[in-house]
């Protein structure tokens, strides 16, 4: 992208009151922004272009997010909703009016966020992109249907309606049941010697068995020897017979009366009506998960699979990578000669639709959508994809194709980190479909963190200087070259590196984590320690893979999106290490262990089955811990403070004021979350919704707590003059100066201020943080745990949506776990990262059924020169910049 020559937009800008509202600055090809104060902005003042690609930068929680996103987007929604008929404004979610005195020459705006939270498992590939819709509608109009049938509307081909769901599973292709082989486990037992595994414990076992007895059936002889009429009624029957019964163990007859339950109806109501968790987990262990059998994981009915399309049913056409799928409906669009379409079928005969006007119109828009996200390099991603699956970057990539074909012109689209989770080279691509949209007449704003996109941008707006109280400003806007004469812009040594050179590090110091880093890596490369080596791996797209992970050192995994690095790490490594200790309890979750293990892959298909043949080196890890970037809490109620457990030692120090054992307050009258020592108007939270009815709703402060979260008299009780809402207010940074006299708390808070934290409040909700925030959080927690043994630590792309200088931070605490004997394997696209590693696992050569091998491994230098690698040239690039 050229950097175009503009000329400095506040240089005379009259920000006076007679040039606001009745003012034109649409003309002068401006976004004018004054008085910005949402979050943590500081009356900010700026002016950005339009019609150009806008990188907005700075460190993680420096406010960039609150300008692009908090104000610039949220104000254009405010006005285009302003615009809507106030009756219809009642049935559309409406977001907050933002803080910000006035912005003129804003255009209509487009919001492409990275979406927190977790994904339905109904979600797919399909319905994110909307192309499902237009395969159900050439299956409706356009299929081959069976002689007889009836033809269906294009409700019926989607397996998330109740016209096209199957029956058995639901529209989920999965099924999970019980087996005779899942309940009973050991057929050469008798009944009375506990065949049936499934059966409840204790009493109640017993009296099953009792029943049995009294109903004839044979409870001595071996489970396999039985009938198989009799074994199938036990396990399996509806009937639940109540019979009078005598059990033989009691010394005194105490007859009564019994009911029978079949050991599958006992398991499925446990899990169905059981409050105990425990009851239920014991009987989750005889269900078995796969393939619905009635619909054969496709999730749809029979009539639906009736239905072809080329020769394919539209579970098959869902299952194929898009780019297959390409060449196989690319036939019908070059069709010359096309029918005309009709929705009679002649009785007796089948009907073929294949090739009539319908057909050729879908068809030739199918493929003008399918090629804009084979050019992104998505093409081997199946439309039945289930978006759990899919990484941050794919997610991205998907709702930006959606927006390419939309044609709209003339907006601004506003975009969070569109390059995170990519690898370098998915984001070449990526490059292109911006400078696509910014041709098309529209504006590109984009929040980025990556230096490669930042550098090819047409203008600059750097925020800061650190994050939270202490950023909030904005430090420069403007071309991109003109950073380097920023001196307190953390960003700057990161973007021009050669202005770092002589004096340190412009924003901070090398020790901090704000410059980059000058160690030469190189010549303290740690050797392994030992190997851990798993042999004949087949899950999703590695079929037959060999891996060795070495031990002691830290290792990145690399490759293009797709080609089987969260796979092998997040789902094969993780499984079989955590099964081997202790069956799972050996491993401790910072996080979940990875991924959704069990979300399909493709629509219905629940994955390969994971197969893994010989493994060894397992006896050198005594622990496993996964990191991942999941939400920290579901609810506001959940923070950094109750997450690490800094807060118990807090209410504890409270409850032992003598202010409050005199009132006889114990710890938990200071949680904001148990009634007591809560405010009951807000229930602990701080907040109220407000309905305004046609005005968009909000949230504001409690009007009984001021937002305390605390009633008065809890609030009454003070620790070093301060209260425990006071303390909750606090940023890490303030909060380990004043709880420094607090053993557990001072420890929590300074490994928090070492992943780069400091900035974040105690008591800040668990939804306001980023991915990367609770990963480090996470990550915070695990460092302040006690050191047991040899661990193997798992983190999938843990640098997403961090700034350089967050990233040396995080690289700083992962290199002290590998300093102190223990083992780091990272997922990561960031190539600094990988130049940092001490091994280097490099996976493709492309996405998909293209992907799942290891093309090079070694040090970073051998993988940099590995011809094979598409990894090799950008971590030579990142290995040559040290030099």
């Amino acid at each position: 992208m050229r950097t175009e020559e503009y000329a400095d937009p506040l240089a005379d800008l009259d920000w006076s009151l007679d040039s606001g509202p009745g003012a034109d600055h649409s003309v002068d090809g401006f976004v004018r922004v004054r008085g910005a104060r949402e979050n943590n902005l500081r009356n900010v003042d700026v002016a950005v272009p339009r019609d150009a690609i806008v990188a907005f930068t700075g460190v993680s929680g420096s406010g960039k997010s609150s300008l692009a996103f908090g104000t610039i987007y949220a104000e254009a929604q405010r006005r285009y909703f302003e615009s809507v008929a106030p009756y219809a404004r009642r049935l559309i979610q409406q977001g907050h009016n933002p803080k910000v005195e006035m912005i003129t020459g804003l255009p209509p705006a487009v919001a492409l966020q990275q979406r927190r939270g977790t994904p339905s498992s109904r979600s797919t590939v399909g319905t994110v992109t909307t192309l499902s819709n237009s395969l159900r509608m050439l299956f409706s109009r356009a299929g081959s249907y069976p002689a007889g049938a009836s033809p269906l509307d294009s409700d019926a081909f989607s397996p998330n309606t109740a016209a096209g769901a199957c029956p058995e599973c639901h529209g989920l292709g999965v099924a999970h049941t019980v087996t005779e082989a899942s309940m009973v486990p050991d057929p050469s037992l008798s009944i009375r010697e506990g065949a049936i595994a499934a059966w409840p414990t204790a009493w109640q076992g017993k009296n099953l068995r009792d029943i049995l007895i009294h109903l004839g059936y044979d409870v001595d002889t071996p489970w396999q020897d039985l009938p198989r009429k009799d074994r199938d009624w036990i396990l399996f029957t509806d009937e639940q017979p109540v019979v009078e019964i005598t059990p033989q163990r009691d010394r005194v007859e105490k007859p009564y009366k019994g009911r029978f339950w079949s050991a599958k109806s006992h398991v499925l109501h446990t899990l169905s009506d059981s409050k105990s968790s425990t009851m239920r987990e014991r009987v989750l262990r005889f269900m078995e998960t796969g393939h619905c059998r009635r619909c054969s994981g496709s999730g749809l009915t029979p009539e639906a699979l009736a239905v072809t399309f080329a020769g394919r049913t539209i579970a098959e056409l869902n299952a194929v990578p898009m780019a297959e799928l390409a060449d196989i409906i690319r036939p019908t669009t070059e069709l010359k000669a096309a029918g005309t379409a009709s929705r009679k079928l002649n009785p007796g005969k089948e009907s073929a639709g294949e090739r009539n006007e319908v057909a050729v119109a879908i068809t030739r828009d199918l493929l003008q959508r399918i090629t804009v996200l084979l050019d992104l390099g998505l093409g081997y991603l199946a439309l039945g994809r289930s978006t759990p699956t899919l990484s941050p970057g794919e997610m991205q990539r998907l709702r930006i194709a959606t927006q390419l074909r939309s044609g709209l012109f003339g907006v601004v689209y506003v975009l969070d980190e569109p390059s995170a989770g990519l690898h370098p080279a998915d984001a070449e691509p990526l490059l292109a479909v911006l400078e696509q949209l910014k041709s098309s007449g529209n504006s590109v704003f984009v929040v980025e963190h990556n230096m490669d996109i930042v550098r090819r941008a047409d203008w600059l707006v750097d925020v800061g200087p650190r994050a939270g109280e202490a950023g909030g400003e904005v430090l420069y806007s403007g071309p991109v070259a003109g950073l380097a004469d920023v001196e307190a812009s953390v960003t700057r040594p990161f973007l021009v590196p050669d202005g770092a050179a002589g004096g340190g590090s412009p924003g901070g110091t090398e020790s901090d984590g704000s410059g980059p880093d000058s160690r030469d890596q190189t010549s303290r490369r740690r050797e392994p320690a030992g190997w851990l080596e798993l042999k004949d791996i087949t899950r999703h797209n590695l079929r037959g893979l060999d891996a060795s992970f070495p031990l002691q050192v830290l290792t990145a995994v690399t490759g293009v999106s797709g080609s089987g690095k969260s796979t092998l790490v997040s789902h094969v490594l993780a499984g079989v290490v955590g099964s081997e200790l202790h069956g799972g309890a050996g491993t401790d979750s910072a996080g979940s262990l990875g991924t959704d293990d069990d979300q399909p892959m493709n629509g219905g298909d629940p994955g390969t089955p994971l197969s893994v043949g010989n493994v060894t080196g397992l006896h050198h890890v005594d622990r496993l811990v996964t990191v991942d970037q999941k939400p920290i809490g579901r609810t506001p109620r959940s923070n950094l403070a109750t997450y690490t457990g800094l807060f118990d030692a807090v209410r504890k120090e409270f409850a032992a004021t003598d202010e409050a054992r005199a009132r006889g307050y114990g710890a938990g009258r200071f949680s904001f979350n148990v009634a007591g020592g809560r405010c009951e108007t807000c229930q602990g939270e701080g907040f109220v919704a407000v309905e305004l009815l046609f005005l968009p709703g909000s949230y504001g402060p409690c009007p009984e707590c001021d937002g305390s979260r605390y009633n008065p008299e809890t609030l009454e009780v003070t620790y070093r003059g301060k209260n425990v809402a006071e303390i909750l207010g606090m940023t890490v940074d303030a909060a380990a100066e004043f709880l420094q006299d607090i053993a557990p708390a001072a420890r929590s808070l300074q490994t928090l201020r070492e992943v780069g934290l400091g900035y974040l409040r105690l008591g800040q909700p668990a939804t306001e943080l980023s991915g990367g925030e609770a990963q480090r959080i996470k990550l915070a927690t695990e460092l302040q745990r006690a050191r047991r043994g040899h661990t193997l630590y798992l983190l999938d792309e843990p640098t997403t949506g961090l700034h350089p200088s967050d990233v040396r931070l995080l690289m700083a605490q992962l290199q002290r776990l590998v300093d102190a004997g223990n083992s780091v394997v990272v997922v990561e696209h960031e190539m600094d990262v990988v130049a940092e590693a001490d091994w280097v696992i490099d996976l493709g050569p492309a996405g998909g059924d293209a992907g799942g091998r290891i093309v090079a491994s070694g040090t970073p230098a051998d993988v940099a020169g590995s011809p094979d690698s598409r990894t090799a040239r950008y971590l030579a690039s990142a290995l040559g910049g040290r030099n």
